[in-house]
């Protein structure tokens, strides 16, 4: 059940953030994907193993029916993202078929990994009533604030606009990235050098020295 009916809502500009970019200029800012560790993503209530993955994709794929993410019992769809770094999210993108099946509204919680659908029913960090977008047009603006120091995004698809299941073709992710530090091997490193207290000093001190 991979193609299924191409939905174009015509050109509708409501509501959200309308761009006042060039598309190759929002392609390179939707480039946040890139910076998930996929391998630990996670999606609750697919109802097919691994496809909550394939909805993170680049720019000029996201109009593409071919890889998508549907809902198993229920309306709902829970995304467990980890990020290899810290984010600043600014806006997301949300794309489904323009029908029933369309995520009507959209949780956001940050920094809360291995989150389950028990755990939704706290108060998220931002909320979205949805629009249905079958192109991938409308982004929504996050609380800057609110995200900016983001190693763990949680995105809960509370419910649709009717149908028994969710379908969703993209989430695009925009913002900026920052490495994260490896401060646990510098200081394992530290320890390790200066924790030998039964050596006579002179046997340490070469080690401390500028190598060139």
């Amino acid at each position: 059940m991979s193609g299924h009916g191409h939905g174009h809502g015509g050109g509708h500009s409501h509501g959200c953030c309308e761009c006042d970019h060039e598309p190759a200029e929002r392609g390179v800012e939707y480039e946040l994907y890139k910076r998930i560790d996929i391998e630990k993503l996670q999606c609750l209530n697919e109802s097919r193993d691994g496809d909550g993955k394939l909805v993170f994709k680049p720019w000029d794929q996201r109009t593409d029916r071919m890889k998508f993410v549907e809902s198993d019992a229920d309306e709902e769809l829970l995304f467990n993202i980890p990020f290899t770094g810290s984010v600043k999210l600014k806006g997301i993108i949300i794309s489904g078929e323009d029908d029933e099946s369309h995520p009507a509204e959209m949780r956001l919680y940050k920094n809360i990994p291995q989150m389950s659908f028990d755990d939704t029913s706290r108060e998220p960090e931002q909320a979205f009533r949805l629009n249905r977008d079958p192109l991938a047009e409308l982004e929504y603006p996050t609380k800057i604030a609110r995200f900016s120091d983001v190693q763990h995004l949680s995105i809960h698809i509370s419910r649709n606009f009717g149908a028994e299941s969710t379908h969703v073709y993209y989430i695009g992710l925009r913002g900026e990235y920052t490495e994260a530090h490896r401060h646990e091997v510098t200081i394992c490193n530290y320890e390790a050098a200066a924790n030998p207290a039964d050596h006579k000093v002179e046997n340490i001190t070469p080690q401390t020295q500028f190598i060139s």
